[in-house]
């Protein structure tokens, strides 16, 4: 990481006070669309222990009352640290106010009950691209401002229950559509409520729904119900020394939803789905909501295993630009190294997204473009507006993979063919099935592309999680 200095900018009440707030100013210079400094808020030296507001080993309902105890006290107070001691905490839902860092003390094991009836009443909060009211995110903020996790402590959610919903019964489908259906007419967000009957829409880990200025640093954690980090709406963010495992049904590690300015570094990732996702909401939704995700910058980070070292979509319908990984690997395996995914119901833009310095053991492609993926949409709901997603500027630099089926895959829309996309000092030692394959696809620069053996050979590839579909 970059730190420039700490810099104090509280405005003097007169000649030599001294400031009463400062900001550490982190910068990505290396960036090639231009990365201006995050100046991220420093939380007061003011400690509220959730032990000081009733918190008792092993009793739920005590847990989840001095959180939010603590909570109201540290934002009354100006700002500070609601601290887990070292232990094991079991709690329900955990929600933020305004200037407070949920500090995780070395030792702290935060575990989250998996009863859906503690996550109630329903939040406002988003399913998969979608904005709805549904149970509670288990870390939940909602238009706050200076907000973070810290600490080396663990977050680790009870998964028995969840696990009953990773499935996609009937139930869950027609309520899908449902969901689908009241995006596309306009139904309002407040009158879309997926907690009623049996949806069985699980609830992310940790969603930061419409806030500024957040930070998350050093914590660990182990298990989701859904996606597990997920940055929605946020503007300003720094994201690092994260090592985050899930390998459930939909965990991807981080979502950067609609979200702008915000450097991920230093981080470790072994997900189930995606790794470093980004997204900007579905169809409708995303077009109201009119928010790319912008200025983002990912370096230093190891994937174990995951779908895709940075996935893009595939709901990106309110456009993802200005986007730069690199020196970031995977030391297992990767379905794809660099993956954009849309459909003909998004529209949108994906421009000037780049990945530079990247390794994986083995992926199925090095990148790939994808304008047709619709997963399990395709066939349970109708279009009911056709949008062309524009993608321009898309590159890859300087990577390397032990075993790859190919180097490169583009399937593009006649009607907006995909342009501009770069490929430039790729090696794959293995080549187990073709070199490329391009559909629809113009200006495509090639430099320097090799591989030292190509064959049906290869060692097969198996990762954690659920397969992607097309």
């Amino acid at each position: 990481m970059t730190i420039l200095s700490i810099l104090f900018l509280s405005a003097f009440l007169a000649a030599g006070s001294l400031p009463t707030a400062a900001q550490t100013v982190v910068t990505a210079p290396e960036s090639p669309f231009g990365f201006e400094p995050l100046s991220m808020y420093v939380f007061p030296q003011r400690d509220f222990p959730i032990t000081k507001y009733g918190a008792k080993p092993g009793n739920v309902q005590a847990n989840t009352k001095a959180f939010e105890k603590a909570m109201a006290a540290c934002n009354k107070a100006g700002g500070g640290r609601v601290v887990v001691p070292a232990g094991v905490w079991i709690t329900g839902a955990v929600h933020f106010r305004s200037n407070c860092q949920l500090w995780l003390s070395e030792g702290a094991e935060l575990v989250f009950e998996d009863d859906p009836q503690l996550y109630l009443p329903a939040v406002h909060t988003s399913w998969e691209g979608t904005e709805c009211m549904n149970y509670s995110p288990l870390i939940y903020a909602y238009e706050c401002e200076n907000v973070g996790i810290g600490g080396t402590g663990l977050i680790h959610p009870k998964m028995d229950f969840w696990t009953t919903w990773f499935a996609r019964p009937e139930s869950h489908i027609q309520a899908t559509r449902q969901l689908y259906a009241m995006c596309s007419t306009g139904i309002p967000v407040e009158h879309r409520h997926m907690e009623e009957g049996e949806a069985n829409m699980r609830p992310h880990l940790i969603q930061f729904n419409r806030c500024t200025n957040v930070q998350l640093a050093d914590f660990r954690i182990q298990d989701s119900p859904f996606w597990t980090i997920h940055l929605y709406l946020c503007k300003e963010a720094w994201v690092h020394g994260l090592n985050v495992y899930a390998h459930g049904h939909n965990n991807d590690g981080i979502d950067i939803e609609m979200t702008q300015h915000i450097l991920v570094e230093d981080c470790v990732f072994d997900q189930g789905d995606d790794a470093v996702v980004l997204k900007s909401g579905r169809n409708q939704d995303a077009w109201r909501l009119d928010t790319p995700t912008q200025d983002v910058v990912v370096r230093n980070c190891t994937v174990v295993q995951g779908h895709c070292l940075m996935g893009i979509g595939s709901e990106m319908a309110g456009g993802v630009r200005r986007v730069y990984m690199h020196d970031c690997k995977s030391s297992d395996a990767v379905y794809r190294m660099l993956y954009l995914k849309t459909n003909h119901r998004r529209g949108g833009v994906l421009e000037d997204i780049w990945m530079e310095n990247v390794s994986a053991d083995k992926a199925n492609r090095v990148i790939e473009i994808d304008t047709d993926v619709l997963y399990q949409w395709r066939d349970i709901v109708p279009t009911f507006e056709t949008r062309i997603t524009h993608i321009h500027n898309i590159g890859i630099r300087n990577a390397t993979c032990r075993q790859a089926e190919a180097v490169y895959e583009f399937n593009g829309d006649e009607r907006d063919p995909i342009d501009g996309v770069t490929i430039e000092n790729v090696h794959v030692g293995t080549l187990t099935k073709f070199i490329n394959n391009v559909k629809n696809t113009r200006n495509i620069i090639v430099k320097n592309v090799s591989w030292d053996k190509f064959g049906a050979d290869g060692e097969g590839m198996q990762i954690g999680g659920f397969a992607p579909g097309r």
